[in-house]
């Protein structure tokens, strides 16, 4: 088996994807070659990385071609296609051969694919296992594209939790132009592939989630857990004329992303799942924004180090709904985290209530007049003057609260493609699903 993996071939603003490339090569490699394609897979890389295009995905595509047949034709439509125009588009290229069909690839090379979607890595690290493996290799610009595609290549065996997205795409000579995609069919159908199907619309927002706003080729992207029910939603969707489609195998909505952390050691550019204890009041800056401080659990805290330190959570004003979630929580509560790490700051994308606070110290009322009582000096509890009735500490008192335990996501308008929605279960807590 022969794999080519490339990266790195959109621009934000000029348009293009990665994924319309790699379905070019693939159509070619069977269409005017004879060979066939097994699976092409589609990679979502560290999401959090400052130099990626938009969804820092890459390709691979697993086909019985000659390897340097497929390298001749990958590179031309690479060259054909990347918008190199864009000084932050850097497409790379990398074919391996020789692979088992069961997909066995080298441990170091899987070693790298994992560090990709969690972590960072530089041009080099790539080039020089490239080298070491004699893989075939072409790259443009600063080489960063090479990063992703053989992260591609290692995927297949690095990775255990695959889903599906089948993308259609556009006519060439309507790209760049508004999308004629029937709303109330995009609804229609999103419901009857829910919950196998899943962030293909927002209905809380009234958003068409799966058509793309970006210029390029897509129409739209649907994403599920089984290949015959996201065919079966893209089929039923009313739209402008289809060029074509592929169904793609990847990491989307997986949480691979995620790594266990702890306040005070986690890094900026990583995503995290932190356990913590709310240490401040919800606050909502300019912009809607809301942030929240945590800190770690009462034990962890006592051990004196710098995991005692707090760590600021925010849920930006695109998480919709979500920040009042956010708003809802009160000093005391015990939650877990979950979000990528820039400038300090934990971006949210989804949370569990692990504890919540159900009562609040108030200052006592005299059983007999039912009035507040007044304060009878410093460490000298409470009094009523009226009635000589007196409490040595505040009361407590009942708490409503707007949560309940158990797990909470930003909404299908707002997830990352990396993120794990609530409804594909797998969590150790109740979920709140978003629709």
């Amino acid at each position: 088996m022969t794999v080519v993996g490339i990266d790195d071939t959109d621009s934000r603003e000029r348009g293009m994807c990665t994924t319309y490339v790699a379905a070019t090569i693939a159509d070619r490699l069977r269409q005017e070659h004879g060979a066939s394609v097994s699976r092409v897979l589609l990679v979502r890389l560290n999401p959090a990385v400052e130099y990626k295009t938009r969804g820092n995905a890459a390709l691979a595509i697993h086909t019985d071609c000659d390897p340097a047949r497929a390298f001749a034709i990958a590179r031309d439509r690479l060259e054909s296609l990347a918008e190199t125009d864009d000084d932050r588009t850097n497409p790379g290229l990398v074919v391996a051969d020789r692979v088992p069909e069961a997909g066995a690839i080298p441990a170091d090379v899987r070693r790298f694919t994992r560090t990709a979607i969690r972590d960072h890595l530089e041009p080099a690290a790539a080039a020089a296992l490239i080298e070491r493996h004699e893989y075939r290799s072409w790259h443009a610009g600063d080489g960063r594209g090479r990063i992703g595609a053989l992260a591609a290549i290692g995927s297949w065996t690095a990775l255990e939790e695959w889903t599906y997205e089948y993308i259609s795409y556009r006519e060439p000579d309507r790209w760049g132009t508004p999308r004629d995609v029937t709303h109330e069919s995009v609804f229609a159908a999103a419901e009857q592939g829910y919950p196998s199907v899943w962030d293909t619309v927002d209905r809380g927002e009234g958003e068409t989630v799966c058509v793309p706003h970006t210029p390029g080729p897509i129409l739209h992207g649907i994403r599920g857990d089984d290949p015959d029910s996201v065919r079966a939603v893209a089929d039923r969707i009313e739209s402008e004329p289809v060029a074509g489609g592929r169904l793609f195998v990847t990491n989307q909505g997986t949480d691979v992303h995620l790594r266990d952390g702890s306040i005070g050691t986690v890094e900026n550019g990583r995503a995290y799942r932190v356990e913590g204890r709310v240490a401040s009041e919800p606050e909502t800056r300019r912009g809607g924004h809301v942030f929240v401080d945590i800190e770690p659990p009462a034990a962890e805290a006592a051990d004196g180090d710098r995991s005692a330190e707090r760590l600021t959570c925010a849920a930006f004003e695109p998480t919709k709904r979500f920040r009042d979630r956010v708003r809802a929580l009160r000093v005391g509560d015990r939650i877990t985290a979950c979000g990528e790490v820039a400038d300090g700051t934990l971006k949210l994308e989804k949370i569990a209530v692990r504890d919540l606070v159900r009562t609040e110290r108030v200052t006592p009322i005299c059983p007999d007049c039912e009035r507040t009582m007044e304060s009878a000096g410093r460490k000298q509890g409470y009094r009523c003057r009226d009635c000589e009735t007196s409490a040595a500490e505040r009361a407590e008192h009942p708490l409503e609260r707007d949560l309940e335990d158990g797990w909470y996501e930003v909404p299908p308008c707002a997830r990352r493609h990396i993120a794990k929605p609530l409804v594909r279960g797998g969590f150790d807590a109740p979920t709140h699903p978003e629709r």
